[in-house]
């Protein structure tokens, strides 16, 4: 069981779980919606050793009669599946229906794409999941996002001023960047999949600023994120915009940055609880105040970052060099790893 499965089972003795998390597992046959019989067979597991799947927003039963005696609550308390933490974050932020897209700009980075239909891309770049909402969704994982800019920041230019150091960047410098950086300072997940990867900078010449070599490391996010946009465009996936969450969703500059990059619109929606919040809708589709979650999955956009044409095809040209760097790279990363391992 998975913890809050756990959990659900101690409050309502059912041995439950439901499609988003079970979709992680590896055991779920994702796009048929069942448990996987060649995965448990290859595992030593017999079916009825698992937990019976529910959707998300589904009441698995009420509390049982001890517990709510030892709590305090009524024996008619509903309790909901619940859902993965993407899951219900994307509820939180209305990325509910074919289409829509949430961009997550933690530590590490998450672009998440709703889908009525199960895709898959052929080289598993990006993860399919089952959406919480009972459809399905695409997700790409990067391992360093606002991370990198922390990293930066803090141990190389010594400062926790984050906003002073992006202020040096003016408008004229976006787009006109002749530094590049690879944002791998983990490896990387989404979408090349590569643990030897690692994080570079290119292009630095003697007038090479502090604030140029900043400007990288946010472009050389953003730029990641449009490879895994990209991925999911080649399936058919048409992404006209986007919600954005996570700390560094609070920088203009970096919203002005993704917007033009992506060339869509970003939404930031006003409520920054995105999880708690979804969670707490599933909950109020299970308990009958709402007929769907598409119907609660309403989001308050506090601010929309709209792109520059100009800009905009500025960035498409340095998109083109930035994703010829870590192919040509790619060998040779891997022949360090090896020599640093030796």
């Amino acid at each position: 069981m998975l913890p809050k499965d756990y959990i659900n089972y101690r409050l309502t003795k059912v041995h439950a779980t439901e499609y988003s998390d079970a979709a992680g597992t590896l055991l779920l046959d994702v796009k048929n919606k069942r448990w996987s019989k060649e995965m448990l067979d290859i595992c030593f597991v017999s079916e009825r050793q698992m937990p019976r799947l529910f959707e998300s927003y589904e009441c698995i039963g009420t509390v049982s009669p001890d517990v709510a005696r030892k709590l305090g609550l009524s024996e008619n308390v509903k309790v909901i599946a619940g859902a993965a933490d993407n899951a219900a974050a994307a509820i939180g932020t209305g990325t509910v229906g074919n289409g829509k897209c949430n961009i997550s700009l933690g530590t590490s980075g998450t672009v998440l794409i709703s889908s009525d239909a199960f895709s898959v891309d052929a080289n598993n770049s990006l993860h399919a999941f089952c959406h919480s909402d009972g459809g399905y969704y695409l997700m790409g994982c990067m391992l360093s996002a606002a991370s990198c800019n922390k990293w930066f920041c803090e141990e190389i230019l010594k400062t926790e001023d984050f906003a002073a150091e992006q202020a040096d960047i003016t408008e004229e410098m976006l787009g006109n960047n002749n530094v590049y950086f690879l944002p791998y300072l983990m490896g990387e997940r989404s979408p090349i999949n590569d643990t030897n990867a690692s994080g570079m900078f290119i292009g630095l010449r003697p007038d090479t600023t502090r604030a140029a070599m900043l400007q990288a490391v946010m472009e050389g996010v953003a730029f990641a994120i449009r490879d895994n946009v990209e991925v999911a465009c080649k399936l058919g996936i048409n992404i006209e915009k986007s919600t954005v969450c996570g700390g560094g969703a609070r920088s203009e500059l970096w919203l002005k940055i993704i917007s033009n990059v992506l060339d869509i619109e970003l939404e930031v929606p006003k409520t920054e609880e995105g999880p708690a919040l979804g969670a707490a809708r599933l909950a109020m589709v299970g308990c009958g105040d709402y007929g769907s979650v598409a119907e609660c999955a309403t989001v308050e956009i506090k601010n929309t970052v709209t792109p520059d044409k100009v800009l905009a095809e500025r960035y498409e040209k340095k998109y083109k060099k930035f994703k010829e760097i870590y192919p040509n790279t790619k060998e040779l990363f891997r022949k360090l790893m090896e020599t640093n391992n030796g």
